[in-house]
């Protein structure tokens, strides 16, 4: 491992990274074209996934508004991915101004851009380090000067778990990073399904990238919010958690899921 948690080494461009392609299917730029053509495929097998992706990214900034309204000033975000506007910390700031925001990703390309667009004020920070890795995040010295872990912290896992294989036993890391939150924290977590669809040749797209596609049931997404009390309306797909506007169509087939959860104790 290096200071930033994650081990050093050349950014990888020969293969498909899920950041990128993430931003590519959000219609962003900070992509190559072996992203494209595995992000091309991904919709080919996987014909609602331009709208999933954008129903995610509606659903991440619904749960940021909520979790700020209920008075949370600091955010621990893992698995950011690249910078998308709005940003989490614009989201937080247009409903509190004075929240706090640590971002993290192991993408290295992804530090580097949000390097470049953070400011130094001191309210936010981005460290390279991994999920896989709890007590790496926890402990950097970078989420620490954001992060005061005895306060309200909400932890974002957004469209990041089902990027780790349960070998690599994400539940464990899930675990170690609820225990360091103190009563009064919230998670916002979205996992991909294919509980609506066979979404066998989406995830073959994922073979050759640097992560695999790890679908999982609402059973087993559920179990993530274990240790937490979730807010209504429970695990839900993601267009219809709390929806702001008319969810858009071909929202029933979105493979996401996503909840908010508070943790009681």
């Amino acid at each position: 491992m290096s200071q930033d948690g994650f081990r050093t080494g050349e950014i990888d461009t020969s293969r498909p990274h899920p950041a990128r392609i993430y931003d590519y299917l959000l219609g962003g730029k900070d992509n190559y074209e072996v992203d494209q053509q595995a992000a091309d495929q991904l919709a080919s097998a996987a014909p609602e996934v331009r709208i999933g992706v954008k129903a995610n990214r509606a659903f991440l900034q619904r749960a940021v508004r909520y979790v700020v309204s209920s008075g949370v000033r600091q955010i621990l975000d893992v698995g950011t991915g690249l910078p998308t506007a709005p940003n989490v910390h614009e989201t937080a700031h247009e409903v509190a101004p004075d929240v706090r925001v640590a971002y993290v990703d192991n993408d290295p390309i992804v530090k580097a851009h949000a390097d470049a667009l953070l400011s130094r004020s001191g309210a936010t920070s981005i460290v390279l380090a991994d999920l896989r890795d709890p007590r790496a995040v926890i402990d950097h010295p970078d989420v620490r000067r954001v992060i005061d872990f005895d306060q309200p912290v909400a932890l974002l896992l957004v469209a990041i778990l089902h990027f780790i294989t349960d070998a690599e036993k994400p539940d464990q890391a899930v675990a170690a990073l609820r225990d360091a939150l103190p009563a009064g924290s919230f998670l916002v977590l979205s996992h991909a399904t294919g509980d609506f669809a066979d979404r066998s040749e989406a995830q073959a797209v994922y073979n050759n990238a640097t992560a695999t596609l790890n679908l999982r049931t609402r059973a087993e997404v559920e179990r993530f919010f274990d240790g937490f009390e979730l807010v209504e309306p429970g695990l839900a797909q993601v267009p219809f958690w709390r929806p702001d506007a008319t969810p858009p169509a071909r929202s029933g087939e979105i493979g996401f899921y996503g909840g908010v959860a508070r943790k009681i104790g």
